[in-house]
């Protein structure tokens, strides 16, 4: 198995995806794990900006879940492992529709949130455009956003 390129991601927009799978990451170490089994250190090389904390919290949860499986071998130093399981290889098909669906639309997306945001104050509240059922409240940064991702929290008249 050749090892994972360190540039997988670099294509890839900084900030959350339109449509998520589990955490920021899951989707990420889905991909790394696609070809099979990988060491902790294999997955931190194209994971650029993860730290070990957050990536064994990752790691974690995806096999509490049941999307991997974590194999340690009684071996020195100790080697650990982890592999998709079926259930984590059936997310590639819908991920991979996901990609696509970024590839084509994550330029009109991005400038959707740009209008959108540009017609919010300083102060949190909307100046133009409509805000439906959803709202942004306080302290929730959303994806593809900066600063600019301040809070609404009353719908507009």
């Amino acid at each position: 198995m050749e090892p994972l390129d360190p540039d997988m991601f670099a294509d890839c927009p900084p900030g959350l995806p339109p449509i998520r799978v589990g955490d920021k990451w899951t989707a990420k170490i889905i991909r790394c794990l696609e070809s099979g089994p990988r060491r902790f250190t294999e997955l931190q090389r194209p994971l650029r900006g993860i730290t070990p904390k957050v990536l064994t919290e990752s790691l974690r949860a995806m096999e509490r879940d049941g999307l991997l499986t974590r194999t340690a071998y009684d071996e020195i130093p100790p080697r650990v492992e982890y592999e998709l399981t079926p259930l984590g290889r059936s997310l590639l098909e819908p991920m991979e529709a996901s990609c696509n669906w970024n590839r084509r639309h994550l330029g009109e997306l991005l400038r959707a949130r740009d209008s959108w945001y540009a017609g919010i104050d300083d102060a949190g509240t909307v100046q133009a455009g409509i805000v439906h059922a959803e709202t942004v409240h306080a302290g929730t940064a959303h994806a593809g956003t900066d600063a600019r991702a301040t809070a609404e929290s009353q719908p507009s008249r």
